[in-house]
C-alpha cells in the first residue's frame, strides 16, 4: 500500500535538533507577535519536501517544533516594548526609501517531522545517510524568513546529530511509546507548542452563559489577555468590619497563547493569471485572511506520542462547512478535563 506521496508507508520521525535560526519573522499575524506562525514551519516543511525531490524516497506529513530559546530583538522600557530597526541607505535625494521593517526575533528550536520511507531507505546506514541531506538541504534555507546559522559549540551531551528512526507498527503500542518517550528526554529543556482549541470552545460556551451574544472572537480575547476580577469577600464572624474586596486573577490551565493557524477564503478560486502581481502566474490564486485559535506551550515529556506533537497543514475543499479553510491541525488532547476557566474564586 502506498501513499498518496506514492510513497511505501513505512513511518518514521525525523528530528532535526537546535537549529539556530537568526532575524526570524517576530509578527506571526496581524493580532500576533513573538513566536513564529505554525504556518512558517508547515511551509518550510513542503519546501523542503520540494527541494529533496522524488528520488530521495522520503514523504512529509507533519512538522512539530520545540523551543529551546527565544531572543526577541526589542528595546524594553518599562512595560512597552519596541522592535530593533535598520537604518536603510537614503535615496539619491537625501530622502528615507519606502522600506517596511518587521520585527526579528533570534531562535533556538528542534524540528520534529513525521514521514514516511521508501525500501530503500529502511537500512540503519540508509537512513544516516538521508537524515544528513537533509539537514545539509536545510541549511540553505530560510526559516519564517530568518537564516539558518551553523551550530554553535556547546555542551557534549547536547544531540546536534539529525535522527531519522522508524517507527513501530500500530501493533506495538508500547514499543511507539518507548520511542517517543525516549526521544522526548532528547528535546529537553524546550517547550513543544501544541493546539488548545478545546480551551476556545471550552471559554465560548461560558461566556455565552451571561451574554449569548457573546462571538468566537470575544472568547479569544478573553483568553489572550490575564484578567483580574474584584471579588467579594464577607466579613469575618463576630466582627463589625465592613466586607472587603480582593483582586484575584483568573486561573490558567498552563503557558496558553493566541496563535495563528492558517487562513480562510475571502474570496472565490481564481483561474491561473488572472489576478495581475501573483507571486506565480500558473497557480490558482485567492484572497485570504488569518484564522485564530489557542496554543499551549507544553514540555516534550508531557506528550503522549508523536502525534501530539506534529501539526499538519488540512484542507478539504469539499466539505461544505470548511468554506475554503487552509489551516493547520494538531492532535493533542489534554490528559485531564479542562477546569472551570472563570472561577474567580480562586486566586492565580
Amino acid at each position: 500500500m502506498s501513499s498518496e506521496h506514492g510513497v511505501p508507508e513505512h513511518p518514521a520521525v525525523l528530528a532535526l535538533p537546535h537549529i539556530r535560526v537568526q532575524n526570524a519573522n517576530a509578527i506571526s499575524s496581524p493580532m500576533t507577535w513573538g513566536f513564529p506562525a505554525i504556518t512558517a514551519f508547515t511551509g518550510l516543511m513542503s519546501a523542503l519536501e520540494r527541494r529533496l525531490g522524488r528520488d530521495a524516497g522520503i514523504a512529509f506529513f507533519g512538522v512539530g517544533v520545540i523551543c529551546h530559546g527565544f531572543e526577541a530583538q526589542v528595546t524594553t522600557s518599562g512595560y512597552t516594548r519596541a522592535f530593533h530597526l535598520t537604518r536603510n541607505p537614503v535615496l539619491a535625494d537625501g530622502s528615507t526609501a519606502g522600506i517596511v521593517e518587521e520585527g526579528r526575533v533570534h531562535l533556538d528550536v528542534t524540528l520534529v517531522f513525521d514521514v514516511q520511507l521508501t525500501d530503500a531507505n529502511r537500512g540503519d546506514a540508509e537512513r544516516a545517510a538521508l537524515a544528513e541531506r537533509v539537514a545539509y538541504q536545510l541549511a540553505g534555507m530560510r526559516l519564517a524568513g530568518g537564516s539558518v546559522m551553523p551550530a554553535l559549540p556547546g555542551p557534549v551531551r547536547r544531540p546536534t546529530q539529525p535522527v531519522l528512526e522508524l517507527v513501530p507498527d500500530e501493533s506495538q503500542d508500547d514499543e511507539r511509546r518507548k520511542q517517543f518517550r525516549r526521544l522526548a528526554r532528547r528535546w529537553l529543556p524546550g517547550f513543544a507548542l501544541v493546539s488548545r482549541d478545546d480551551l476556545l470552545q471550552a471559554r465560548l460556551a461560558e461566556l455565552r452563559t451571561n451574554d449569548p451574544a457573546t462571538t468566537a472572537l470575544d472568547a479569544w480575547l478573553d483568553l489572550s489577555r490575564w484578567n483580574t476580577r474584584a471579588v467579594g469577600r464577607p466579613p469575618k464572624a463576630g466582627t463589625d468590619a465592613p466586607p472587603t474586596v480582593e483582586w484575584v486573577r483568573d486561573p490558567r490551565v498552563g503557558w496558553t497563547v493566541p496563535i495563528p493557524v492558517g487562513f480562510a477564503a475571502l474570496s472565490d478560486l481564481y483561474v491561473p493569471g488572472t489576478v495581475s502581481g501573483t507571486r506565480d502566474m500558473g497557480t490558482p490564486f485567492r484572497f485570504v485572511e488569518t484564522v485564530w485559535s489557542m496554543g499551549q506551550w507544553i514540555s516534550p515529556h508531557r506528550l503522549r506520542n508523536l502525534k501530539d506533537l506534529v501539526w499538519s497543514p488540512c484542507h478539504d475543499p469539499e466539505h461544505p462547512s470548511e468554506h475554503g479553510l487552509y489551516r493547520c491541525r494538531n492532535a493533542y488532547t489534554p490528559a485531564l478535563p479542562t477546569t472551570n476557566l472563570t472561577d474567580s474564586s480562586t486566586p492565580n
